[in-house]
């Protein structure tokens, strides 16, 4: 019977067998993969009203609204690509710009703004002439948080399709969309056709629509975005005068060998040309040479402890010199926020993922034109604030390191925090490592004294 049974599995498991498995797992999508379980319905949409049509095509303002509460688009801005379904053109713009133009060479009156069949479009400069700029445009392609600053958390444009359908029936909407913010991490599904969009006068007694409308929605991965972590935590606290810095090698490793100029020490000689280097118009950073590597470093130090209350201070450092954060933010969880009392140079907002019940995470950003720029790397390239808290006699806590924070994430990423028993300690409670090593020994002295009786 057994002898049976190993045959059946030598035959069911052979190596086409395994392929074929294989190749199912390695193409089903991961359920997880863009699933952000403090922001899970968060996503920018994409939005098409078709406003008008043309002898050949239509007029269409486009909308990218960000419904992200904490994930922002930061400079250089947002990039936009699609592919035409058919033969269209771009024959003007309002608003925005096509990064190429293309071949127009077969036009021989007007030549179009655009002819490549897969275009990508650039937000335009402050600044840019009145003609040339519609509502929420012109922005450098910064988009706000929804809860940071709804009032610019969309961008728009407007665009003039050549070639293309001129009834509901006839136009094909675009399809492969790619947003770039400004590097990878979204991922755009495909254009559905909704409900044409309905438009209120200021006077709010007329009612106007779009002639047709599709939505585009795009959700953002972490993975996606960049291979290693962005941030890390360090922790220290008032009562143990351990500072517990950021893991090892949290978003990479000095290896001058491999991948020389991959850091670059604060005071080096040679930091004004790594600066001006190949990379400097790139998206990669040029950090500080640390033990961790990370860009950014938020340390959180637990700083006094009152009858009723307790404060911590947190501290911001930008170890990147090709990059200043602008309206930057930070999301931390930890059980006290339901009772977070005063906060000083940050701004707040409580998020609740889990339902209104549960007040542990919350939101944390500059103060406009005093702190909400954070500089790049060097002696301004920080930024702090103070918290305190009121104490909760049913769960406050300085043991087993209560008072330090469970999740930190900064512009939208999640930061590597320091391993649990790494966490400073009471000075009265023996270290979580040397626990098992005292055993055995007090142990033995326990049976010295009971023989010495």
């Amino acid at each position: 019977m057994e002898l049976g049974n190993a045959r059946f599995l030598s035959k069911l498991f052979t190596p086409l067998t395994l392929c074929l498995v294989l190749l199912i797992l390695l193409s089903s999508p991961s359920s997880t993969e863009a699933y952000d379980s403090l922001d899970p319905n968060g996503n920018i949409t994409i939005k098409w009203d078709v406003m008008q049509w043309t002898p050949d095509g239509y007029v269409a303002v486009v909308t990218m609204f960000n419904f992200q509460q904490y994930r922002h688009i930061q400079a250089p801005g947002w990039q936009l690509g699609w592919t035409w379904a058919k033969k269209e053109v771009i024959w003007s713009m309002v608003g925005a710009q096509t990064t190429e133009q293309g071949d127009c060479s077969k036009f021989k009156g007007n030549i179009p703004h655009c002819c490549k069949r897969d275009p990508t479009i650039v937000d335009l400069l402050p600044g840019t002439p009145y003609n040339m700029q519609i509502a929420n445009c012109c922005k450098a392609g910064v988009i706000s948080s929804f809860n940071q600053d709804p009032a610019n958390a969309a961008s728009s444009f407007q665009v003039s399709v050549g070639l293309a359908g001129t009834t509901n029936k006839t136009v094909k909407v675009p399809k492969n969309f790619t947003l770039k913010a400004p590097g990878p991490g979204y991922t755009c599904g495909a254009a559905k056709i909704v409900k044409p969009t309905k438009f209120v006068t200021q006077d709010g007694r007329r009612t106007t629509q779009a002639l047709m409308t599709w939505n585009v929605t795009c959700t953002y991965s972490q993975f996606l975005a960049q291979k290693t972590p962005s941030c890390c935590v360090s922790l220290s606290s008032f009562y143990n005068d351990t500072i517990v810095n950021c893991p090892t090698c949290s978003c990479g490793c000095q290896n001058n060998n491999t991948n020389p100029g991959s850091c670059v020490e604060g005071d080096s000689p040679y930091l004004q040309s790594a600066l001006n280097g190949p990379g400097k118009y790139s998206y990669s950073p040029l950090v500080q040479c640390t033990s961790h590597m990370c860009p950014i470093r938020v340390h959180w130090h637990v700083k006094l402890n009152y009858k009723d209350y307790w404060r911590v201070k947190i501290t911001i450092t930008n170890f990147n010199y090709r990059m200043n954060y602008t309206q930057w933010n930070m999301v931390v969880q930890h059980p006290n926020f339901d009772n977070l009392t005063t906060l000083f140079s940050f701004n707040y907002k409580s998020l609740t993922p889990y339902g209104a019940d549960i007040n542990d995470t919350a939101m944390l950003w500059g103060v406009k034109f005093y702190n909400d720029l954070l500089m790049q790397a060097g002696p301004y390239g920080n930024v702090q604030s103070e918290l305190l808290f009121r104490k909760d006699s049913n769960t406050f806590t300085f043991d087993k390191g209560w008072a330090f924070p469970r999740r930190i994430y900064f512009n939208g990423d999640n930061c590597v925090m320091p391993p649990p028993d790494a966490y400073p300690w009471l000075p009265n409670a023996a270290h979580p490592s040397i626990r098992p090593l005292l055993l055995p020994i007090m142990f033995l002295w326990i049976v010295l004294a009971f023989f010495m009786l």
